[in-house]
């Protein structure tokens, strides 16, 4: 999902390895400290006995909501993939669909669906998890009006549109017509079109179901959310300190959690996170700062552990501006970007350089399907760029301040242009993130600003669609493109869409309307107390319910 429009699903980053002498010394104050906690980590190596019980914790980030459908921040899923299950799950082997709350799903033609729950579940309060309260929690995510972060979630679903007219009315109904209850057990799902990727859909948070202490006191509900999954909230959400949660003793569903209770300790910096996992103050750390990378490693051994993400950077170009109409133009831009080195002085290299428009996680991922446009050429670069009829003005690169890596790899970026292509007048315009948006979302930058993409389910229809489809932040619209999607969208399986969907990226990748800059991984390390430390590529995080805990 475009992080232009909700919050980031990863980590902020760390500076890159350059230390000041003062630096330096706290480096070491810091490693000399933290030594015995190494040493007490190594001494506990041996494995955590898979038997019930104890507690353990792990650092979190402020969320904004906990109520799904409210948020599609990573910080909230992270607690919500405990509290909360959805219809179905996503195997982290290969991310296929599997049951969750419901137990089959069901299709003839991609376009109407039928889901059947799985029998005798309730929600933590005793309240019987129906149909009725899934379809009453993607109503109110759809609802326009409500303003709802996954409302774009549902736009597959019949009767989105109506929900959310585009003269800015009220709409005249709050239900989806796509939503039928037929029993307590069946919900039947019509969409507006055929869309084989449906069921990786389900798996997202926004579609858990709702009990109806969630319309009664919208407020309190976030504060203290009910749900239908392993974990219940022990005790309200305390903001930017903690959130508890232990087991769910009404839970009868497939994901038996192994810990009495989870504690979220909130921080607001990652690095002060990482500092008291070191300390012993804290089990878990999902995000540890690039620049720690070594650290971490050195420090934690066996129990730290680098997973490739489904998040990726790009350059976004102004294609509405003249000046970039031009596709050599901008894969000159492209091939004057040294991604390894960046990546290598920047981030440690726990990024990696991009070769696709799609996640290296993504199944039907290319590796090298963008070919020598996303290599490092300076000297082909300056002649594509001379081709083009070069570049007049300013050339500004927009991004927002919210990560001091940002400014780091931009200058980088503006210092190849100048060096590589010749472009004298490169400004960066940095500002906050809230700024930022609206200014890309009314297409008023006039220069390349970063881009990022966070997966919400392995499709490469979810980064195509979601970046360079119908009415996204682009402003690129290719009839051609569209038809592609259209036919991958409706192919019998998620399996035969791949190949319309690479067709559509071939097609992208020729015109370039944004670069492809680097895949995201995800830094993980914990402490010697927990065992059965299983990283999902395709969730918010942990899966907490099969930690295991030294007790």
């Amino acid at each position: 999902m475009l992080t232009g429009r909700r919050p980031e699903r990863r980590s902020e980053r760390g500076p890159g390895r350059r230390l000041l002498p003062r630096t330096l010394l706290a480096f070491a104050l810091v490693a000399f400290a933290g030594a015995s906690c190494a040493r007490t980590a190594a001494e506990d190596d041996r494995p955590v006995p898979a038997v019930p019980g104890g507690a353990y914790s792990v650092a979190l980030t402020e969320p904004d909501h906990l109520t799904p459908g409210r948020t599609t921040s990573s910080y909230a899923l992270q607690v919500l993939q405990g509290v909360f299950d959805t219809p179905l799950a996503l195997d982290p082997q290969d991310g296929h669909p599997v049951p969750l709350a419901a137990s089959s799903l069901t299709s003839t033609d991609q376009q109407v669906w039928t889901m059947t729950l799985r029998q005798g579940a309730v929600f933590q309060n005793g309240e019987p998890v129906t149909a009725a309260g899934f379809a009453a929690a993607w109503d109110a995510a759809a609802y326009g009006p409500s303003g709802w972060d996954a409302n774009s979630y549902f736009t597959q679903i019949a009767g989105y549109d109506d929900l959310n007219p585009p003269d800015g009315r009220l709409p005249t109904t709050r239900h989806l017509s796509g939503l039928q209850v037929l029993d307590d057990h069946t919900l039947r799902v019509t969409l507006k079109a055929p869309f084989s990727q449906f069921p990786m859909l389900l798996s997202f948070p926004a579609f858990a179901p709702l009990p109806q202490a969630a319309f009664t006191d919208p407020d309190g509900f976030d504060l203290h959310p009910v749900g239908n999954g392993p974990f219940q909230l022990d005790g309200p959400w305390r903001h930017n300190q903690r959130i508890d949660l232990k087991r769910a003793a009404s839970y009868t569903g497939p994901r038996p959690p192994m810990a009495d209770a989870v504690h979220f300790r909130i921080f607001t910096s990652k690095d002060t996170a990482f500092t008291e996992l070191r300390a012993g103050h804290v089990d878990f750390v999902t995000s540890v700062p690039a620049a720690r990378a070594y650290e971490a490693k050195r420090t934690f051994g066996r129990h730290y552990a680098v997973r490739p993400s489904g998040t990726m950077d790009y350059l976004g170009l102004p294609i509405w501006d003249p000046r970039y109409a031009n596709p050599q133009l901008r894969r000159a831009i492209s091939m004057a970007i040294d991604r390894p080195g960046i990546t290598r002085a920047i981030y440690n290299e726990v990024f990696t350089p991009a070769d696709s428009l799609v996640g290296a996680t993504i199944p039907g991922h290319r590796a090298g399907a963008c070919g020598e446009t996303c290599e490092y050429r300076p000297t082909e670069a300056r002649q594509l760029f001379q081709q083009a009829g070069g570049f007049t003005g300013t050339l500004a690169l927009y991004f927002a301040n919210s990560d001091p890596t940002y400014l780091q790899w931009m200058t980088a970026v503006a210092n190849e242009l100048r060096q590589n292509l010749g472009i004298r007048d490169v400004a960066l315009r940095t500002m906050a993130a809230a700024d930022l948006g609206p200014i890309l979302n009314h297409h008023q930058a006039t220069g390349p600003y970063r881009q990022n993409w966070v997966a919400d389910y392995p499709s490469e229809q979810n980064y195509l669609a979601g970046l360079l489809g119908p009415g996204t932040r682009s402003g690129w619209s290719d009839p051609a493109f569209n038809a592609l999607l259209a036919q991958g969208d409706a192919a019998a399986t998620a399996e035969q869409s791949i190949a319309h969907y690479h067709q559509a990226e071939d097609l992208a990748l020729q015109q370039l309307p944004l670069i492809p800059l680097w895949n995201w991984q995800d830094q993980t390390a914990w402490s010697g107390r927990v065992g059965n430390v299983q990283l999902d590529p395709y969730a918010a995080g942990l899966r907490l319910e099969q930690i295991t805990v030294r007790h």
